[in-house]
């Protein structure tokens, strides 16, 4: 195997047109001249065996292709297949000196063609498949036994129907991308049992309640927007402690109280849960988040006073709880509101501008508030027991979490 030169040859062999021919021998006639030989020989040299067994696939897959306005299919010709648009080869684990196909990136290609199913999952050495902004459909081609395979992105395309089960085999499988397309149902448990650190499924119809696994996962970056989840977040959050780093939940149907476990997520700099129907007090556990950077509780039904520890987060650049039922803000929160940092407008702090009316919050605190059990939970800091005031004049610097690129169509 290795790197040494494999050849396919396709030859048309040459024939040899004979007819009885029939004398008169009264009147003899000249024989016919036999037509020449017709050989035609196509040779294709490839670098690696393993490139020379996948060239078949790719040119019958190229061959389903409908649509391809930018013209990328068209260098998919010859057999320097590392050099083909969108295909990128490395050397395999098993074999540190051959060359193989390892990774597909189709990202903005604008291909369409009717399946995928009978390419990928015919690529022995495919590690990576990125296929973002294209019109592919069909059914999600099983790739769990690619023994290499650990990254999918099939986001911003026309896949329908339920959750794509096959992903669930992927033994490897550490990033996954679904966003924007018309996936619908629930989202089987079994996903988050899996070692993904990247998970992207907003922007779908998924309707389903988080399961109590949630916390299994080790993912760092989080998207479930845009879609119509229901129930509480789950007390296992957790136990994302030392992994999650970004996570988007807004613009779902998610109901409850936020679990004071938020708390624990000590790597956290991005918490994102507008419109939803949470409900209840912030608890003052979310002050343990020192690394955060954005928090966003908009569009929601809390309610009382913001705690004065979460607004002295030292990271802090953006608290957004607008559109709530808070009543009270401190000299803290009051001078990140200043600073532009704090945004509490339509709440019922009456003393502030832009607030919801007196009957509105009075109607919300007579008849809608939901107290959340255990309540002592509420004022938990498993962080800092006996932790002193801080000096509350650090500087704040703007910066754009990674995970919001991901409610965008075009990943860039």
């Amino acid at each position: 195997m290795g790197n040494s030169t494999f050849f396919i040859s396709l030859l048309f062999f040459p024939f040899l047109l004979s007819q009885v021919l029939c004398q008169d021998t009264d009147s003899p006639l000249p024989a016919p001249t036999p037509p020449p030989l017709a050989v035609s020989t196509q040779r294709l040299i490839f670098k690696d065996r393993r490139l020379a067994v996948v060239y078949p696939i790719i040119q019958a897959f190229k061959k389903t292709i409908t649509v391809d306005p930018l013209n990328k299919t068209g260098n998919w010709v010859g057999s320097d297949i590392c050099s083909y648009s969108g295909f990128y080869c490395d050397n395999p684990p098993d074999n540190v000196s051959a060359n193989a196909l390892a990774g597909i990136d189709f990202n903005g290609f604008l291909l369409e063609a009717p399946t995928l199913e009978g390419f990928i999952d015919k690529l022995p050495d495919l590690a990576i498949f990125h296929a973002n902004s294209n019109k592919f459909s069909g059914s999600l081609p099983d790739v769990s036994t690619l023994p290499y395979f650990y990254e999918l992105d099939i986001s911003n395309n026309d896949f329908s129907g339920a959750f794509p089960a096959t992903v669930l085999n992927i033994k490897e499988l550490s990033f996954l991308d679904i966003r924007f397309n018309s996936f619908q149902g629930t989202v089987p448990p079994q996903i988050w049992d899996q070692a993904l650190e990247v998970l992207f499924i907003n922007n779908n119809d998924f309707a389903t309640q988080l399961p109590e696994n949630f916390g299994s996962t080790r993912v760092r970056y989080l998207t479930l927007a845009n879609n119509k989840l229901t129930g509480p977040i789950p007390q296992s959050i957790r136990n994302l402690n030392s992994t999650l780093v970004e996570v988007l939940l807004l613009n779902n149907k998610l109901s409850g109280c936020l679990p004071y476990e938020i708390g624990y997520l000590k790597e956290l700099k991005l918490f994102d849960v507008e419109s939803n129907l949470l409900t209840g007090p912030l608890p003052c556990s979310v002050s343990c988040l020192e690394k955060v950077e954005l928090l966003n509780f908009a569009n929601n039904l809390f309610y009382w006073e913001v705690p004065e520890e979460i607004c002295a987060l030292g990271n802090l650049v953006n608290l957004s709880l607008a559109d709530n039922y808070f009543t009270k803000v401190g000299p803290i929160c009051r001078k990140l509101i200043k600073n532009g940092v704090l945004d509490v407008r339509q709440n019922c702090i009456h003393d502030l501008p832009d607030q919801k009316s007196l009957l509105e919050c009075a109607e919300f605190y007579l008849k809608y508030i939901r107290f959340c059990p255990p309540p002592a939970t509420n004022k938990i800091i498993p962080c800092k027991p006996n932790a002193p005031s801080h000096d509350h004049n650090w500087p704040r610097s703007k910066k754009a979490p990674l995970t919001y690129k991901t409610l965008e169509r075009h990943k860039s």
